[in-house]
């Protein structure tokens, strides 16, 4: 029963918090998906701004994300850079526009007021509990882990300030709370199953 309860509970928190996000960018003309799309750019750092990680992180397919991010680029919300390393590297970057539905609809308010209303201590452990729950989920059935490179087994200091050991690329301050496609937990060794 445990099991129904939460996901019961998850389902609905998840149909809510995707209604408000609509409700809140009236004019925008975006469904959920295009939402989703334009929220995970807006958090992922620029090594997993590229179609293949949107399709790892939303778990789409290929052809759902291709199509999906056209119709961004057409209507103003995104574009797409070539890589200037690697020139087959497409990086997708929000647009001032997409930027600002990003931050009208994201994250609703609905969940910041149920959060606010609840003692800060509860707040913390529940924040701890889905971090367990999604952790499981992703080690059970081997989905990609995406994480913050500050709490990433890659992440090197040098005097020069933080490294990715990946890409042996500096970190600026802001990319530290960024998520990441080559995430790795500090406390478990990377296990990669074929």
């Amino acid at each position: 029963m445990t099991t129904q309860l939460v996901y019961r509970y998850l389902e609905r928190i998840g149909n809510l918090l995707r209604a408000e996000a609509r409700q809140a960018r009236p004019g925008a003309r975006l469904q959920p998906v295009q939402l989703e799309i334009l929220h995970y750019l807006s958090i992922c750092n620029r090594q997993s701004d590229i179609p293949a990680a949107v399709t790892e992180y939303l778990g789409l397919t290929k052809g759902t994300v291709s199509q999906t991010i056209s119709v961004l680029e057409a209507k103003g919300y995104l574009e797409k850079v070539p890589d200037t390393k690697d020139r087959r590297v497409i990086h997708l970057k929000l647009t001032e526009k997409g930027r600002a539905v990003v931050e009208k609809s994201l994250p609703p308010a609905a969940l910041r007021d149920g959060l606010s209303s609840m003692p800060p201590d509860q707040r913390e452990l529940l924040t701890r509990q889905l971090a367990a729950l999604l952790q499981g989920i992703e080690k059970t059935h081997r989905y990609e882990e995406f994480g913050t490179c500050d709490h990433c087994r890659h992440l090197r200091r040098s005097d020069e300030g933080p490294l990715c050991g990946v890409t042996n690329s500096p970190l600026a301050a802001d990319e530290l709370d960024r998520i990441c496609r080559d995430y790795a937990p500090v406390e478990t060794p990377i296990e990669k199953v074929a």
